[in-house]
């Protein structure tokens, strides 16, 4: 199976010094995602929880929603022609019964590691997707001070950022700030899709009391999946794209942004955040 990380040889200029030495690097790798033996997704990932990155798209698609719904996982043997495993192509069986969803051309879905679903997803198709209405679930309270710490331990938890410098990480903490799960990879999307994957595999859907904290911007796709697994409050380091405020406003997910120590912009869902003055 892939490596998360590989070496390649490096010219380094330092201080107009100039050295030849190896660095070590985030592996990126395509990751083809079948549906009951049919292609539906492609997704540039680093290897690593492939089963629950997979399972975690499939959420985010409206496909399943609890682990009662798949029946399997598994690498597909003989991927190359000369019938090595590259264990790079997935196939994911549904249960009986579980609708499959129409697989054509244009339904098919090319996934990178900056765009998610570019293209595909809209508004109204998350509405009437979502199985677990977030406006439905348990009141959530966070304190803005808890919500500043998180930042700074989701960095301490991304032991392979440490090596490489080169990954987006996504993490799961409770209202309390306890953390529940990290996941580090190439691609901002795929690392919430292997969080997602993992809770929907020990049927832990929805996940209405926990805070979803990513590394980089919060773009539509991230929005999606949060609201797609019941997640009711999403944080970002950096900057919510329009598209996720929107979204997030429809669907009652608190969207919060700029979350740097004590600083912080609260776009949508203001009601979960335990506001003192000035509002």
């Amino acid at each position: 199976m892939g490596r998360v990380t590989e070496r390649r040889r490096t010219i380094r200029i330092r201080n107009g010094a100039v050295t030849a030495r190896p660095d070590t690097l985030v592996a990126e790798e395509p990751l083809e995602i079948r549906l009951n033996g049919r292609p539906l997704a492609i997704t540039m990932r680093t290897p690593g929880d492939d089963f629950a990155l997979a399972a975690g798209f499939l959420v985010s698609e409206g496909v399943i929603g609890s682990a009662s719904e798949l029946r399997s996982i598994v690498y597909c043997a003989g991927a190359k022609d000369d019938g090595t495993n590259t264990y790079n192509v997935v196939d994911v069986q549904l249960a009986p019964g579980v609708p499959v969803p129409d697989i054509t051309l244009e339904r098919n879905v090319y996934t990178t590691s900056s765009c998610g679903l570019c293209g595909k997803a809209s508004l109204d198709a998350v509405r009437t997707t979502a199985r677990f209405p977030i406006a439905d679930t348990p009141p959530v309270r966070i304190e803005p001070g808890l919500l500043s710490g998180l930042p700074d331990r989701l960095r301490a938890a991304q032991r392979v950022f440490d090596r490489t410098g080169g990954l987006h990480a996504a993490a799961l903490f409770s209202e309390e700030g306890e953390l529940l799960d990290v996941r580090e990879d190439v691609g901002r999307h795929n690392a919430v899709d292997k969080l997602i994957g993992r809770a929907v595999r020990e049927d832990l859907l929805p996940l209405s009391r926990v805070i979803l904290l990513v590394s980089g911007r919060a773009s539509f796709e991230l929005a999606q999946k949060a609201v797609m697994a019941g997640i009711p409050v999403l944080a970002a380091v950096s900057a919510p794209s329009s598209l996720a405020v929107d979204l997030a406003a429809e669907t009652g997910l608190t969207l919060v942004g700029f979350l740097r120590g004590p600083d912080m912009n609260v776009y949508a869902g203001e009601e979960r955040i335990a506001l003192h003055s000035g509002v």
